[in-house]
């Protein structure tokens, strides 16, 4: 008696077609709407930032290498303000990176992004942080480069295969920057 009971309770068969390819075909297009208003946000975030001067490109002889890195890039935003992303010249591309401090600056390496580099006299400070731009990790998780480019301040934030890595390029940026500072002070 039970097994004939289960057998008589089946879904019913779905009678309206019409409807149910009508809410898919409207469910396809309203994601396709967010997606494209996604894509021409990012697109004005650009354009408002379009002030912002051209990347600098690698001296011809940087020097040695005093450390490399290779880990992610994870964006740029304006210095102190982690949730303000700047998406000009490729700096809110996230990638794969390959970093190289010498005394000339900083070579960043983004294979399938716009690579840059940061001279030496732009670097303002480098810190151990926990997030930046839509990015959020451990504390100390983000090795977070802070420097000028035109009349702005940016924060970049990179993270090393090796985290451990991250606290030898905080104090040997820092050295770098206050031995700069005091060679610019006594002039």
């Amino acid at each position: 008696m039970a097994a004939s009971v289960a057998a008589e309770q089946k879904s019913a068969e779905v009678t309206d077609w019409a409807a149910r390819i009508g809410w898919l075909v409207g469910l396809v297009l309203f994601v396709a709407l967010v997606y494209w208003l996604m894509r021409e946000g990012w697109k004005w975030r650009g354009t408002l930032q379009g002030d912002l001067p051209e990347l600098p490109t690698v001296p011809e002889d940087p020097g040695p290498a005093k450390l490399s890195m290779s880990g992610r890039y994870h964006g740029s935003t304006t210095a102190g303000q982690w949730l303000d992303r700047i998406v000009a010249h490729g700096l809110g591309t996230r990638s794969r990176v390959e970093l190289t401090l010498t005394d000339a600056g900083l070579d960043v390496v983004r294979p399938g992004a716009t690579d840059f580099f940061i001279p030496a006299e732009a670097l303002r400070e480098a810190l151990l942080g926990k997030g930046i731009a839509g990015k959020v990790l451990s504390e100390g998780g983000l090795l977070v480069v802070t420097w000028a480019h035109g009349d702005k301040l940016i924060d970049s934030g990179f993270r090393s295969d090796r985290a451990a890595e991250h606290t030898e390029w905080v104090d040997t940026l820092n050295d770098m920057i206050n031995k700069s500072t005091k060679t610019e002070g006594a002039r």
